[in-house]
């Protein structure tokens, strides 16, 4: 049995993807069997080899105790009977699915795969991508027969970046499996580092939708927050004002406006529109969310230079500068941020932006954006946009704020997430 020969180290786990969810994998099951983490990335794997986590996630304490080998070289995957593959699946510039990562990483397992192993997806897919798309390149190549020679299953990864709260061990973990032996077999596998338990799905396919809806729910209920907030203010409404109000009856969902971006709430719905049109559905309401999401940065851009205009300015001749452009919160990552739809808009205006961010990587961001992060502000601006809400952020006040706005006494706060709701009175505030 493949749990038997796991516990004892006669075989391995092989982790392929060691991104913000393949590491914490791959450390975790370390901590109990030997585990080969593969990464196509060599700076990455010497990076880690030292300890540390290139995405800024995990401490080098989580690296100790581990019975891991770092490599690039897929050879060593050899030595594994029990494969993940957590690779990135984006979208391409068209927001049709990019399955590239994930094929790469099939033929990969295709080139090491033996009789009895088996193979894990966590990527988010749309329905049908494990058996219909990745399982085919695994047989072609390994000359192996699915179900017969080897296994396989999809466990949906649920990590979610910058949140301590919800961990690995801590979050119900989705299994699912090619037959009712596979399935045991994974559940009790991943049962040995999720402490909060299993759910069975029933299918392959149901696992991988159970995924895709969790993500584009929340894409849905992030949308009509943005649109109330559009709303709200036509009206002159305060939206985070409402929300606090209407969050007092027990059944309110919880949700607030802000930028969607990142490589799964602005992605995953995307993957779902895509496999329905092959069954012959327009999708309607999601991707209505995703177009009111899509335009957000533009909407603020928007709010902004009509702003900045409406103090009697020059915009020409106007400074704005933004706090935060990762996608999220307290993460390094920027792929998929929002923030520079924002930047873009704006610089169409002809208002000069600076952008900063502690977190994120300014060469990653010039290569993957074009535009250059600077390393702290060295002027007055007319406009101080907090665009993302990073621990650092949340402590800022009217007197640090008044710092970084011109004297002319028509500074302008935007503020998207509402951190500094009260906070200021002697600039024009807005917030979505």
């Amino acid at each position: 049995m493949i749990t038997e020969d796991l516990k004892s180290k006669k075989t391995s786990i092989g982790v392929i993807g060691l991104g913000y969810v393949g590491l914490p994998i791959a450390l975790a099951f370390a901590k109990q069997i030997h585990v080969i983490g593969y990464d196509i990335k060599p700076d990455r794997v010497e990076l880690l080899k030292k300890h540390i986590d290139p995405s800024d996630e995990l401490s080098s304490e989580e690296f100790e105790n581990c019975d891991i080998e770092f490599t690039y070289n897929f050879e060593d995957l050899r030595k594994a009977s029990f494969y993940i593959v957590t690779v990135p699946t984006p979208v391409d510039k068209h927001n049709l699915p990019d399955l590239s990562l994930l094929i790469s990483a099939s033929e990969t397992v295709g080139k090491v795969i033996k009789k009895g192993d088996y193979v894990i997806y966590e990527s988010t897919v749309y329905p049908g991508a494990t058996e219909e798309d990745c399982i085919p390149v695994i047989e072609k190549i390994s000359g192996l027969k699915r179900c017969v020679d080897f296994k396989f299953g999809y466990s949906p990864e649920r990590i979610n970046p910058g949140d301590p709260n919800h961990t690995l061990a801590n979050t119900v973990k989705v299994v699912s499996g090619c037959d009712q032996e596979s399935l045991d077999q994974i559940a009790t596998i991943y049962s040995w580092v999720v402490k909060a338990g299993v759910h069975r799905a029933p299918t392959v396919k149901v696992a991988e939708s159970a995924k895709i809806i969790e993500n584009t729910q929340r894409d849905i209920n992030i949308a009509l927050m943005n649109e109330l907030s559009i709303i709200f203010n036509k009206m002159n409404i305060n939206t985070y004002d409402v929300l606090e109000a209407a969050g007092t009856k027990w059944n309110f969902l919880k949700f607030e406006p802000g930028l969607v971006g990142g490589h799964c709430i602005g992605v995953d719905p995307y993957y779902l529109v895509h496999k329905a049109y092959e069954y012959r559905y327009h999708s309607q309401v999601i991707l209505s969310g995703r177009k009111v999401n899509d335009d957000m940065g533009y909407y603020v851009a928007e709010q902004t230079a009509k702003m900045l205009i409406s103090t009697g300015k020059n915009i020409l001749k106007t400074n704005v500068l933004i706090l935060g452009v990762t996608f999220k919160e307290n993460v390094t990552d920027i792929r998929n941020t929002r923030v520079v739809d924002m930047i873009s808009e704006m610089k169409s205006y002809g208002i000069n932006v600076d952008a900063v961010d502690y977190m994120a990587d300014p060469d990653e961001f010039y290569k993957e954006y074009g535009y250059k992060l600077i390393d702290k502000p060295d002027k007055k601006y007319d406009a101080v946009v907090l665009a993302v809400k990073h621990k650092n952020y949340e402590n800022l006040n009217e007197e640090s704020l008044s710092h970084l706005l011109c004297d002319d006494g028509k500074g302008i706060v935007v503020d998207i997430k509402g951190v500094l709701r009260g906070k200021i009175t002697n600039y024009k505030y807005w917030t979505l």
